[in-house]
């Protein structure tokens, strides 16, 4: 909780209709449960004191009083526990009756929302008990010593926390075009509970989820879902319980319909108030006649349950993974060929080393002139060998330039280099950072001279991963005239690149395959033994922790210290926590330090989320300090 995970339960409990102590006892012992395990905030299904199927019971004063008793008894039997309790109960005010969400916390009852939207269509019928509340509905009850509002334009506040913040609605008032969970949202609440007795048909079950996970999306914050279930009359109805908990337009958890008890994630409401921030177009004019009302609650540690990706920028669901590889090559080749076209380029040239990246931009290439209708032997592909350069890669990169049909060009530039460091006085056994980038800016100006003399353009190789850590040679293999994988990160890199060895199959595929299995390297400096020396991940660190910490920095802003948290969750196994410590705080020091690189980007296509391009999603002044992220790196 203390950064912002809140361990949310949705429960269904076995009810028997009418039957008010019955359902308390089911009711108290999920509560047992959910505290048990942590939980801060559960909520039961709508009406789940009586059962919602009483029908014409709802209006005997017998029920009404039984189900009122037994939520005091609820009240008073979890004064122990911190956590905070949304239960479905029918409430009389004088000739009316409401179908509500009781709000329960440490023995009082803060508040009761009742329900706006009743339906009475098709298998409802609720007009016919319930009376269906406004925006003026308003009125202060008082249950023996228990004092509360009921009303529809409260939420629900932690003081501790204000970012922790519930709202309630209740089944239908979902389902309609404006719910009201999307000014409950506008009004601060960041975890929405939906108490619901929803019957279940063919087909229902995926148009629900989807409208969860939308409105969890629409609203940016934390939906949890709580279906009736087990018990509720079966006359002409069943009901499936169906618990749904979503957050921003994913599902964190769902439990297996037709059973009964706890479905249990976490939201991060510091996410989603970060996204808020973030997204200016989130509006919250017009709701400042809710209500806040306050709770106290411990901030402690909560456990992690909810599923976090190892990659979070690469699908987790592998079926939809080819789907996604297509899209994103679409979006690469669409991309490069609208600029190739408007530059009226009769050459597009690639630098092509026989590594990942530039590997992938030849591909890209290869699509958008197949888009256009152009001849491939108009794409140029460059090898340069130098110092560091192998067998294999050379190879490679000369197989696969054959195997796409394109024109190739060898110019070995050793001798050029070598000129230039006799030129400028740099010893030929001086393996610094000269001797490195010297071949990488030689290789740019000859693939910059190349374009001009061919009426090109030069089309950039590096990805998002090494711009995130500034892992590239400044006015070298930096720079380009249009960077194609410039918001692909080096993990997506890899799928990519799998995805088109499997579909272009053959010798392209064989070669493509053999990139995958060649370490990631510049290879400037020299082999040993023939093999590449210089691998970039034990340098800089694994890019699949880079890539995790640079998708939670830069998608939603999280600080280090969380950062570490999640990465120990996700990697548990791989990575030990000094080694996932080593590569944050080298990342964060290079991320800063790096970002003069990214204030002169080339252009290129935004194909995800994250992205950091100086003139799209990130814009970072070159000489900010770094010091306050440091500090939490060091104190991990």
């Amino acid at each position: 909780m203390k950064d912002g995970f809140i361990k949310v339960a949705a429960a269904t409990p076995e009810i028997h209709v009418a039957d008010c102590a019955f359902n308390a006892d089911n009711i108290l012992t999920l509560c047992q449960e959910a505290n048990e395990q942590g939980v801060q905030v559960i909520g039961f299904p709508e009406l789940c004191l009586t059962g919602y199927t009483c029908s014409d019971l709802f209006l005997h004063e017998v029920l009404l009083e039984g189900a009122k008793q037994q939520l005091l008894r609820i009240a008073k039997e979890t004064k122990n526990m911190d956590m905070l309790i949304l239960i479905g109960i029918p409430v009389r005010v004088r000739g009316a009756l409401y179908n509500c969400a009781a709000v329960l916390h440490k023995g009082d009852i803060l508040g009761m929302v009742p329900k706006r939207n009743i339906p009475n269509y098709t298998e409802f019928y609720e007009l016919r008990h319930f009376t269906e509340a406004t925006a003026e509905t308003a009125e202060y009850l008082t249950w023996g010593d228990q004092e509360f509002a009921l009303s529809p334009m409260q939420v629900f506040q932690c003081t501790e926390m204000p970012e922790f913040t519930v709202g309630a609605e209740i089944c239908e008032d979902l389902w309609v075009s404006n719910p009201p969970s999307s000014a409950l949202a506008a009004a601060g609440a960041t975890i929405l509970y939906n108490l619901s007795a929803s019957d279940e048909i063919i087909g229902k079950a995926a148009y629900r989820r989807d409208l969860v996970r939308m409105q969890s999306g629409r609203g940016q914050c934390g939906y949890v879902y709580c279906d009736a279930g087990q018990g509720e009359s079966s006359t002409d109805l069943v009901f499936a319980a169906h618990n749904i908990i979503a957050e921003n337009g994913s599902i964190l958890a769902q439990s297996k319909r037709f059973a009964t008890g706890l479905t249990i994630s976490e939201i991060d409401v510091k996410r989603m108030d970060y996204e808020r921030r973030r997204q200016n177009t989130f509006h919250t004019e017009d709701v400042f006649d809710y209500a806040e009302i306050p709770f106290d609650m411990q901030l402690r540690e909560t456990e992690l349950t909810r599923p976090v990706a190892q990659t979070p920028f690469v699908p987790s669901n592998k079926d939809d993974l080819a789907e996604r590889c297509e899209e994103i090559l679409t979006l690469q080749a669409t991309g490069l060929a609208t600029r190739v076209r408007h530059a009226h380029a009769k050459t597009a040239v690639v630098g092509l080393s026989g590594g990942l990246d530039s590997a992938l931009a030849l591909v890209v290439t290869v699509h958008a002139f197949d888009m256009l209708g152009r001849d491939r032997k108009d794409i140029i592909a460059v090898t340069m060998p130098c110092f560091g350069t192998t067998s294999r890669t050379k190879n490679n990169a000369l197989t696969l330039a054959a195997a796409y049909g394109t024109t190739c060009k060898t110019i070995e530039i050793g001798a050029s280099v070598t000129q230039h460091f006799i030129d400028i006085g740099h010893d030929m056994e001086d393996h610094s950072v000269t001797f490195e980038n010297g071949q990488a800016r030689e290789r740019t100006q000859v693939l910059m001279d190349l374009a001009n003399k061919t009426g090109g353009m030069v089309i950039g190789t590096g990805d998002l991963s090494e711009l995130a850590l500034g892992w590239a040679t400044y006015n070298g293999d930096h720079m380009s005239m249009y960077g194609v994988n410039g918001s692909i990160p080096k993990t997506l890199v890899r799928y990519l690149t799998a995805y088109e060895a499997e579909r272009a199959g053959g010798e392209t595929g064989r070669v493509l395959r053999d990139v995958l299995a060649t370490p990631v390297s510049p290879e400037l400096l020299p082999p040993k033994d023939g093999e590449i020396s210089q691998k970039t991940e034990e340098l800089v660190g694994p890019y699949e922790l880079h890539d995790f910490y640079l998708y939670y920095l830069l998608r939603f802003g999280m600080e280090p210290k969380k950062i570490y948290r999640l990465a120990k969750h996700a990697f548990a196994g791989v990575y030990d926590d000094a080694t996932i410590k080593k590569w944050l705080t080298t990342f964060v020091r290079r991320f800063f330090i790096q970002q003069f690189k990214r204030s002169c980007l080339p252009d290129g296509p935004k194909v995800g989320t994250v992205t950091l391009s100086p003139r799209g999603d990130w814009r970072m002044p070159s000489d900010a300090v770094s010091a306050l992220w440091m500090q939490q790196c060091e104190q991990l």
